[in-house]
């Protein structure tokens, strides 16, 4: 059973400015919270199968978890999945669906989050911790649209 969660924002932003900010990971220094590092594990452009570890700073101490990008539709679509088997979490996997729709001079950006693979006291603590994966995720969002509004 999938713990599921959903971030909704609305940007004075073009979707092709939205998509570039969300895989531009040069920049994401400038807006992520708790910014330590990403390192690339491949070269070129942001591509299906792109691969990078993030590190973090999160409740006082560095959090490195492993991203793969599942799915590119320039500029609507951008799926991204988290093994948490590879990171500092230890377990589960997430993935993170951004969907970007444009409204007159603006983008809704909808972000819906899927964590899986939990069990036993993990999948309780899981469930507890939806609303702060849901409130990072929405500060995330906040930061990266406040970034590229300027």
């Amino acid at each position: 059973m999938s713990i599921r969660f959903e971030v909704k924002r609305t940007a004075k932003l073009s979707r092709e400015n939205v998509y570039e900010g969300l895989i531009d990971l040069d920049e994401a220094k400038k807006w992520m919270q708790g910014f330590v590092g990403i390192q690339r594990l491949d070269d070129g452009p942001m591509k299906v199968g792109s691969q990078w570890k993030e590190t973090r700073k999160m409740f006082g101490k560095e959090s490195s978890e492993h991203f793969e990008v599942v799915e590119l539709n320039e500029p609507t679509k951008i799926v991204l999945r988290c093994d948490g088997t590879k990171g500092t979490t230890g377990k589960g996997e997430f993935v993170f669906t951004y969907t970007l729709t444009s409204l007159d001079d603006h983008t809704e950006i909808t972000l819906d989050g899927e964590i899986n693979g939990l069990t036993g006291l993990t999948k309780l603590l899981g469930k507890m911790m939806a609303g702060s994966f849901k409130k990072a995720c929405t500060k995330d969002l906040d930061a990266l649209i406040h970034h590229l509004q300027k």
